[in-house]
């Protein structure tokens, strides 16, 4: 009786004790779905993905969206841009970023004691108020932003991004010094693991690679069949290696659960740099399936099914409140979050989503809903960032996902009680949304903004350019930089494309007299 009574103490003891899984979430910049091997990339190589695939699941329609800063804000928030009003990109010096009020995954997190560690791309703001340690993360090394976002050093004049330790400028980094940024931000994360190893930890590992400009470390530059963007490719997966080494090195493997995704799909416009979305349409800065349906992979040796492949829709947005579930907590009712819990999903009990519908956004414009196998787009979609509207008719379009991955064929006539029922989910949902100029106008016209109902024309402003121009020159130095023009525009997933297209001399600036010409 005796044995038999300090046997189960034992046991009692041990499932008591038993700490929550540590979680790892590895985030790339501008990774399409076509760019890794298990999800069919041939001219880079990709062995610890690949095996990464191999031990874990892969998950096929998991979803983010088309462009950084809101994509970052999702995951962060567990809710959809448009809620917590992140709609676009953030620039350098800018006065916003992501509300301090917002309670994070790594605010979560930590009220259950965990360890909390960012390393990498932030892109929520680059004020103090706005950086990751004001937003649950214990410590920070990174950029606080895109790489390619450099400004004139004051001292050398060199172009320039801060890599932030915390929350001072522990380096200013050139172009050519972005080849050791995969390598600094891995020993980052590697040394947080092990020091970390006795406590339960977050680390949120968000690389800025592959985004251009392209500058793969030198240990891998010239190394893959696909030029240097294929080279960097390698390289994540090189420290995606390194990562799960050493939670197998210490012990932690069989109790962390890491995800591989992205932010976006490619940068079509940005050619061999660029990126592939496989055999999804479209690409960055698009709600067709490339610009937002991403590739994902889910590892946990021993409780993710090895050799999984799930096509449940899921997305960025649900990994708060897995995560907060696998760490015994709840979410609270308030604040609403659009995201749920997908534990079932990536342990292997479950092929369904945990959501009704997954909700397709560009700024605040609902541009497309999808519901299992259907997709309706509520409005014209750009082809990705830099690309004209697909020429599509600007009514609703219904798309069978299943029958055809590629968004070619409308099947609307044969399916109008497909498009009835998503419609009104459109609508409906919309309505839980904080007012905005855009969510008034999809209610008001029954609509989205690219079906609008026929108004009164209005007079035309005549707006004095060069006087803007003279406004929005910071610098004084004649011409606008890309950081100086991108913040006035209305609609920042387009303002990149629209800053190229204006820029008539291709040197990277606009003069005076090209803005001036631009609004002629």
């Amino acid at each position: 009786m005796k044995t038999i009574f300090l046997l189960l103490a034992a046991v009692l003891s041990a499932a008591v004790s038993a700490r929550p899984p540590n979680v790892v979430v590895i985030f790339i910049d501008d990774m399409g779905y076509g760019d890794i091997g298990p999800f069919g990339a041939t001219k880079q190589r990709t062995p610890h993905l690949d095996r990464m695939a191999k031990e874990g699941m892969k998950l096929t329609s998991f979803y983010a969206t088309p462009v950084c800063s809101v994509s970052r804000a999702q995951m962060m928030t567990g809710c959809y841009g448009a809620r917590v009003s992140v709609p676009g990109v953030y620039f350098p010096g800018q006065s916003v970023g992501l509300n301090p009020s917002e309670v994070t995954v790594a605010e979560r997190l930590k009220e259950k004691g965990y360890a909390t560690q960012m390393v990498g791309k932030w892109h929520l703001g680059d004020q103090p108020e706005f950086l990751p340690t004001r937003q649950g993360f214990d410590h920070y090394l990174g950029i606080p932003y895109s790489n390619d976002m450099l400004k004139k050093s004051a001292e050398t004049k060199v172009p320039v991004v801060p890599v932030l330790r915390d929350e001072k400028v522990a380096e200013l980094m050139d172009g050519e010094g972005q080849r050791r940024l995969v390598e600094l931000y891995t020993k980052e994360a590697v040394d947080f693991i092990t020091r970390s190893k006795d406590q339960p930890f977050y680390l949120y590992f968000a690389h800025n690679a592959i985004h251009t400009p392209i500058y793969p470390g030198a240990a891998f530059a010239g190394k893959s069949q696909n030029g240097r963007f294929g080279d960097w490719v390698e390289e994540v997966d090189w420290s995606v290696g390194q990562v799960l080494e050493t939670l197998r090195a210490q012990g932690l493997d069989k109790d962390t659960l890491v995800v591989f995704t992205s932010d976006n799909g490619p940068w079509l416009t940005k050619g061999a740099d660029g990126g592939s979305a496989g055999p999804l349409r479209g690409g960055k800065g698009s709600t067709w399936e490339g610009g937002v349906r991403v590739p994902t992979l889910a590892w946990w040796p021993g409780r993710v099914p090895a050799g999984s492949v799930n096509d449940a829709v899921a997305a960025t947005i649900d990994l708060l409140p897995t995560f907060v579930s696998l760490a015994g907590g709840t979410v609270p009712a308030t604040p609403v979050i659009d995201g749920r819990d997908i534990t079932p999903i990536l342990l292997g009990q479950s092929k369904e989503s945990a959501r009704e519908a997954h909700y397709y956004f560009a700024s605040y414009d609902l541009q497309a809903v999808r519901q299992g196998r259907w997709k309706l787009a509520l409005s014209p979609q750009p082809e990705g960032m830099g690309k004209q509207e697909a020429k599509t008719p600007t009514g609703m379009r219904l798309y069978d996902l299943d029958a055809e991955i590629g968004e070619q064929t409308d099947v609307a006539a044969q399916h109008p009680e497909v498009v009835k029922t998503l419609t009104a989910k459109a609508l409906t949902w919309n309505k839980t949304l904080p007012a905005s100029p855009a969510r008034d106008k999809f209610i008001a016209n029954g609509q989205s903004k690219g079906t609008p109902k026929s108004a009164p024309a209005k007079p035309k402003k005549t707006l004095d350019r060069p006087k803007i121009f003279d406004g929005w020159d910071k610098d004084k130095d004649g011409f606008l930089a890309k950081d100086e023009f991108i913040p006035h525009m209305g609609d920042q997933a387009d303002a990149p494309a629209r800053f190229v297209r204006f820029d008539k001399d291709k040197d990277g600036r606009l003069s005076k007299e090209e803005f001036v010409r631009a609004g002629n």
